[in-house]
């Protein structure tokens, strides 16, 4: 007989995650807010952060690596992506309602209110804004601009079929931010960079959004998934090439040799097969997918840390 489910667990939330195992029960309706319970979204919002720091590290290698940074902007990555969310739902709360994969999230189930809500969002932004300004003043004035994109994101899938595109706005933002924070400056490799990133984040959150097609027509969501339709595949492999093409690019401005460009061949594959045996239909197919580009930050990561290496 399987075992039940923990109070007040979120449907979307892999079982046995550590926030409904061992969080204690006060904190956990505000852990499901942050998606604590799904660390795959603070890990895609810190991708491009460590892109840019590895990078910038290739195009100035007598500096060498930042670690010291790269451990603040997870940190980081961690608090806004939590603030984003949060956000997100106290906005959503009357469509989530309706949705079946969101309907238990903490708003929506009564397990937090709007205003006790908005004061956790507070706490997750000024943690956030005490790790930006350990940088330097572009870095700090890239990361309040960004705040423009946050706010409004949630209110996208209401006025246009690109949510997704302002979303990598927004997710991709670190790939700036890390680069500036190691120069002092901007520059076509940066520049590039995001490009690339926000073409990547398109594509995964088309996947991702493959979950609530159904439900998204019924309540009148708008999205990527929906606007692509049976094209969906060619489409987000486009997105993906123009992603590959804008980071190689990128690396090759920066200085970046011939072991990153062996190494791309990784996220290369990483994408092929996502778009290759992408069946939105087929239950958990789109979510494991979209999961898998976790590692498809990772590679690219390594791929420019190794090139600095060798």
């Amino acid at each position: 007989m399987p075992s039940p489910e923990p109070r007040g667990a979120v449907a979307d939330a892999s079982r046995g995650n550590w926030v409904d195992r061992y969080a204690p029960d006060m904190v956990k309706p505000y852990a499901r807010l942050a998606r604590w319970d799904r660390p795959i979204g603070f890990w895609l919002l810190f991708w491009p952060c460590a892109f840019a720091l590895a990078l910038a590290a290739v195009a100035t290698p007598a500096r060498g690596f930042d670690w010291v940074a790269l451990i603040l902007m997870l940190a980081g990555a961690i608090a806004m992506r939590g603030a984003g969310c949060t956000l997100n739902d106290i906005v959503d709360a009357d469509i989530d309602t309706q949705v079946e994969r969101t309907r238990s999230r903490p708003i929506p189930s009564g397990q937090v209110n709007k205003r006790q809500a908005a004061v956790f969002l507070a706490l997750q932004a000024l943690a956030g804004f005490v790790i930006l300004i350990q940088f330097n003043g572009l870095t700090i004035g890239l990361g309040v601009l960004s705040l423009v994109l946050v706010a409004i994101y949630p209110f996208m899938k209401r006025i246009t079929w690109w949510p997704q595109l302002f979303l990598g706005l927004a997710f991709s933002w670190g790939a700036l931010v890390g680069w500036s924070s190691e120069t002092g400056n901007l520059g076509w490799p940066p520049v590039l960079l995001y490009i690339g990133s926000i073409l990547w984040v398109i594509g995964y959150d088309t996947i991702y959004a493959l979950q609530d097609v159904e439900d998204d027509a019924l309540v009148g969501v708008k999205s990527t998934a929906r606007l692509f339709g049976e094209r969906v595949k060619p489409i987000v492999g486009l997105f993906y090439a123009g992603a590959l093409a804008c980071w190689l690019a990128a690396g090759l401005l920066a200085g970046a040799g011939m072991v990153f460009v062996l190494l791309l061949a990784i996220p290369v594959l990483l994408l092929g097969w996502q778009v290759m045996t992408l069946d939105g239909p087929r239950s958990g197919n789109a979510l494991a997918r979209f999961k898998a580009n976790h590692w498809v930050g990772l590679a690219l990561s390594a791929a420019l840390l190794l090139d600095l290496a060798f």
